[in-house]
């Protein structure tokens, strides 16, 4: 397939739509030019699959009651709380001894006490019939021991385990991340978390209308490229390893293992456009995972002209992979709508700013 990088704007026809700019290639490239496919048709998640990091991990906000519960695992006569202890590094236990909330370290030994039991539910099965004698089960927890699960399931199992124990001093994570809303895939604030394509992509045009609903705390949407696929049963990496495009605005991450920051040299601003979050945007994401290359572009309102934001080039972080929305955080309520791909773009320009 011949790649055009050279395309005049005379060369394409905009079409005015419902979603934003359409543009139909002349009779010349017709045969050439691929098609779009829907990736989401705003009635069904199929072909979609979500991860949420809460589901294998306990986090600080599901305290109830802080004192409470580092009082139980610190001291608590239950077979559960004893259980932990045994599996405890002595550094840590040593800072629970006199907890409070109004300590000046609290938030420092809340964050040490989570980050351990995150270590042992990461580990063997919890589970042991006496140990757990005497505690309520919810059903999903009930079906998931039958299933005498492995590798992630084992994880988000124990998870479960430890909700139930502490189900006084707990608030149990919302399970689902990611619904159906008025025609839209909306996030629901559960936590931290992606949603990702079953399929993986390498060289893409990537098109989709967002509006960054609220969040508290506060965080912009983002979309996740060249994506490493966890493998079944493998507890998946962070942002699944990716490289985040914030949108509409431009912001930026690159979450490749030993990485994990804002980037540098890598990524350029094009324009800080100083779009509302708040209000729809038509996204276009071109990428190609052979070169490390992605260029994108934002138009606000919907239907007009486009700006190219941000630009990403490095040659060692293209790969194919799926493509994600990620919840940043809990409390992030964002929505995407009318999502689709070209995969092998015969035009290698980004044509929404045309």
């Amino acid at each position: 397939m011949r790649t055009l990088h050279h395309v005049s704007r005379r060369t394409f026809t905009k079409l005015a739509g419902a979603s934003g700019l359409c543009y139909a290639f002349p009779s010349s490239f017709a045969q050439s030019a691929t098609r779009t496919a829907p990736l989401f048709d705003g009635k069904t998640l199929n072909g979609w699959i979500q991860i949420e990091n809460n589901a294998t991990s306990l986090s600080t906000g599901q305290i109830k009651d802080q004192a409470a519960f580092v009082q139980r695992i610190a001291s608590g006569q239950d077979s559960v709380s004893e259980y932990l202890r045994s599996q405890m590094q002595d550094s840590v236990k040593s800072q629970l001894a006199g907890f409070s909330p109004d300590r000046a370290d609290a938030k420092q030994v809340l964050s040490a006490l989570m980050k351990e039991l995150n270590r042992i539910i990461s580990g063997p099965s919890m589970y042991d019939q006496a140990r757990f004698s005497g505690v309520q089960l919810r059903p999903e927890t009930e079906q998931l021991l039958r299933q005498n699960p492995s590798g992630v399931q084992l994880v988000q199992l124990n998870k479960l385990l430890l909700e139930d124990v502490y189900a006084a001093e707990l608030t149990p994570a919302a399970a689902t991340g990611w619904i159906l809303k008025d025609g839209a895939m909306a996030s629901t604030g559960s936590g931290r978390g992606v949603i990702y394509t079953a399929n993986d992509y390498g060289r893409f045009r990537l098109t989709f209308t967002m509006r960054h609903v609220s969040g508290s705390p506060d965080h912009q949407a983002c979309v996740l490229i060249f994506c490493t696929r966890p493998k079944p049963g493998e507890k998946p990496l962070d942002a699944l390893g990716g490289i985040q495009f914030q949108v509409p605005n431009g912001g930026h991450w690159d979450y490749r293992p030993g990485k994990n920051n804002g980037g540098g040299a890598e990524f350029t601003t094009i324009v800080k456009p100083q779009f509302d979050p708040h209000e729809w945007s038509r996204v276009e994401i071109l990428a190609d995972a052979s070169t490390g290359t992605a260029r994108m572009a934002v138009a606000q309102p919907v239907g007009s002209k486009a700006v190219e934001v941000l630009d990403f080039k490095d040659p060692t972080a293209g790969q194919s992979g799926p493509i994600a929305l990620q919840m940043h955080n809990a409390g992030l309520f964002d929505e995407y709508k009318d999502i689709s791909i070209a995969v092998n773009p015969a035009v290698d320009q980004l044509v929404t700013v045309s």
